[in-house]
C-alpha cells in the first residue's frame, strides 16, 4: 500500500511546449502559372514561356521555404525534447 501512495505524491512529468514556427506567406500562397489567351501568336507564346519559367522558379522557392521550416521545426521540437 505504501508504494502507491509515494507515487501519488509526485508531480506528473510534463512535456516540453510544442515548438511551431509560422510559415512565411510565400510559402502557403498557391503558385499562379501563366497560360495563354486563344488567339495568342507567336510572340505572346514566347512571352508566356518566359513567365510561366519564371513563375516556376518562385513555386519552388517557396516549397524549399516550406520544407525548411518544417525541417526547422522538427529539429527545434527534438532538441526541446532532449533537454
Amino acid at each position: 500500500m505504501s508504494m502507491t501512495a509515494a507515487c501519488a505524491s509526485t508531480p506528473p512529468i510534463s512535456a516540453p511546449p510544442r515548438v511551431q514556427l509560422t510559415l512565411p506567406a510565400e510559402a502557403t500562397r498557391p503558385c499562379r502559372l501563366p497560360t495563354l489567351a486563344p488567339s495568342a501568336d507567336i510572340g505572346a507564346l514566347e512571352e508566356a514561356y518566359m513567365a510561366r519559367g519564371e513563375a516556376l522558379v518562385a513555386c519552388d522557392a517557396a516549397r524549399r521555404l516550406a520544407v525548411v521550416t518544417l525541417l526547422a521545426e522538427r529539429a527545434a521540437e527534438a532538441a526541446a525534447r532532449a533537454r
